[in-house]
């Protein structure tokens, strides 16, 4: 009856004229659409669900901890729906609206957007419907190989720099300064993302056979060009001021303590925790058992690590009486102690606090003490926390962290190395540290003790509702500039010398760096390199790496292994010993299955013919990547 009364009224023409609803336009003015494009990078956060486990940055209650694909499920399907969903054709309307209207800058910035968008996806699902994504009236897509994708990437990054050079005499009034919520507009800090980009995605292939003569030359070049330090991060800004906003949780962070998506789900790994403290142990080669650590009595030196150190610790050796405190572990992982925040100042109180780091899938440490959640000590009555607003990246107002300047370091100095270049890559990764130190404190809100709340019969705090919030970070951050001077001077980084620096010094400083915001980068990193696997010709292979029942990987002690104290699940050292899912076959993941909505309901065609390992096989989460094999990808396995 309405469509008759309107068809009536206003005749054919305008009536089919609906396009021009003011409410629901079809256009939308380009500038507009870029809050939202980059507000959709929450997902690379949300899907640190599944690449949290994967990288052993966390432990996780769900089933990525253990290596294989969750049946028709969209878990660890974020970053897809980003890219064909959320930015898809908003992002794709962008560019093109911007180009029609030569509004330069901002094609500049949705193509830098589009490479960093894809060089996520590709690193994370490897093969992808790439060329046919948008194309109208589909109703499927055939794949794309990785190798066709990642030097796509890279044009993509081209195309980004050449028009952010250009001159462009838009009048953008307001649309850059509030909307880029990365870098209010500032051209010449996305030049250095677009020039970032570039080197984030070659720093993928430092270990393929041609990486000295195809890329490394590449990666170098625009390494001059991209971010050099803090300021230039790539960073999504949120916000914890309530305003007039209905839709409160959408501008808060994710995983800050208001939206609580962390809470009692997620845990520091005890890897994290044992090379930001020094404590990677030492094991028995012949058992894998790890070795008790004790006095001339044979008693345990330390209840709360048990086990005798390795005699080589790459970041610190923060329980060695000539050791040297890290505190960017007090920074970045929770403890219980301190919970009052009476000793933020207190340097020789931070010393002695304890950290624990979980397994896989429990909260309980290989020692037996209770993890504590991310978010640290915690007292809720009815989204009230004690800790505020949070502490570190794991507060309501804390930027989501995209791309750093120290990562980009990281990633020239490996390069260097592999060139040979030692010098250069020892100087590079100094600075890498120095940057990653200064990013770790930049974050800090330190807590106070003084708050409101009820004392309970045995003396503990209790806040409440109304009452004013100690706060977060359990240091001060003068305390932090202390020790993180003394850090950078000591033995790990500037005192190190030149002819004891190695490549696991480069790698492992990186994975500290990355955690837990960069956990798709570290495994990236990870997979390159093999999860250090112990096998021979150029890829591991069942019965060359693994078996069934087990994953052979290098011992600490071998001088080509990258990551000390890195083992999988199924390796065959204490506190791992597992089994991978049956459908493995014994091998590691090594990508993420596309998201199941998506492909395995509607595409299942091209996803078959993928190779060497058909997407439709109960293994396929197991194919190595192109940017992991030296060569080229064979066509059957």
């Amino acid at each position: 009856m309405l469509s008759a009364a309107l068809f009536s009224f206003t005749g054919c023409e305008s009536y089919l004229d609906v396009n021009n609803n003011v409410d629901s336009p079809d256009k939308v003015n380009e500038g507009l659409l870029l809050p939202g494009i980059l507000s959709a990078f929450v997902n690379n956060y949300q899907d640190v669900s599944a690449l949290g486990p994967l990288s052993q940055m966390l432990g996780v209650n769900n089933s990525y901890a253990i290596n294989y694909y969750p049946v028709a499920s969209d878990a660890g399907g974020n970053m897809w729906r980003m890219t064909y969903w959320l930015h898809g054709m908003n992002l794709e309307n962008m560019i093109n609206q911007s180009i029609e209207s030569e509004s330069w800058t901002l094609v500049g910035i949705g193509y830098a957007i589009k490479a960093f968008s894809w060089d996520c996806i590709t690193k994370y699902h490897a093969d992808l419907p790439m060329k046919q994504a948008f194309e109208p009236g589909r109703l499927s897509h055939d794949y794309d190989y990785q190798k066709e994708i990642m030097p796509q990437v890279r044009e993509w990054a081209e195309e980004a720099i050449k028009y952010l050079e250009m001159d462009d005499k838009t009048n953008y009034g307001s649309y850059l300064k509030v909307g880029d919520l990365a870098y209010h507009g500032d051209k010449s800090k996305w030049l250095k993302f677009a020039h970032s980009i570039i080197v984030n995605n070659l720093a993928a292939l430092t270990n393929k056979s041609d990486f000295k003569t195809a890329y490394a030359e590449e990666l170098i070049e625009h390494a001059q060009a991209a971010m050099s330090e803090n300021g230039d991060n790539f960073t999504v800004e949120r916000s914890s001021e309530k305003g007039e906003n209905l839709d409160y949780e959408a501008y808060l962070n994710y995983w800050g303590v208001y939206r609580s998506n962390l809470s009692n789900s997620y845990w520091q790994s005890d890897y994290m925790v044992q090379i930001s403290t020094g404590t990677v142990p030492q094991y028995d080669e012949v058992s894998g058992d790890k070795v008790d650590d004790l006095d001339a009595n044979g008693k345990l030196v330390n209840k709360y690590y048990p086990w005798k150190p390795a005699e080589k610790q790459i970041i610190t050796d923060t329980l060695k009486i000539a050791g040297h405190y890290d505190p960017r572990a007090i920074a970045r992982l929770s403890t219980e102690d301190g919970k009052y925040y009476t000793d933020i100042d207190d340097i020789e109180a931070i010393k002695r606090y304890h950290f624990f780091g979980s397994g896989f899938t429990a909260s309980t440490s290989p020692s037996g003490f209770t993890v504590p959640n991310l978010y640290g000590y915690r007292k809720e009555v009815s989204k009230v926390s004690a800790e505020g607003k949070g502490r570190w990246l794991f507060r309501d107002d804390a930027p989501y962290i995209l791309m750093t300047a120290a990562e980009i370091q990281f990633n020239l100095a490996e390069a260097y190395w592999k060139l040979g270049r030692k010098t250069e890559a020892f100087a590079t990764w100094k600075k890498a540290v120095a940057l990653d130190v200064e990013f770790c404190g930049q974050y800090l809100n330190p807590g106070s003790s003084k708050a409101t709340g009820e004392t309970d019969s045995n003396g503990n705090l209790t806040y409440v509702a109304g009452g004013s919030l100690p706060g977060g970070s359990m240091i001060s951050k003068s305390a932090y500039k202390k020790l993180a001077d003394e850090y950078l001077d000591g033995p790990y980084v500037n005192g190190l010398p030149e002819d004891e620096f190695t490549l696991s010094h480069i790698m492992m400083q990186k994975y500290v760096h990355l955690w837990p915001w960069g956990a798709l980068e570290a495994w990236t990193d990870l997979r390159k390199y093999h999860y250090d696997i112990d096998y021979t010709g150029d890829y591991p292979s069942f019965n060359n790496g693994w078996t069934l029942s087990r994953v052979d990987q290098k011992w600490d002690t071998d001088e080509t292994k990258v990551y000390k104290g890195f083992y999988l699940a199924p390796a065959q050292v204490e506190n791992r010993k597992g089994t991978y899912n049956v459908n493995n076959n014994g091998s590691p993941c090594y990508r993420v299955r596309p998201r199941y909505n998506s492909e395995y309901v509607w595409n299942k065609g091209s996803l078959d013919a993928l190779k060497p390992i058909s997407g439709l096989a109960v293994n396929y989460q197991c194919s190595i990547p192109w940017f992991a094999f030296p060569g080229e990808v064979p066509e059957t396995l």
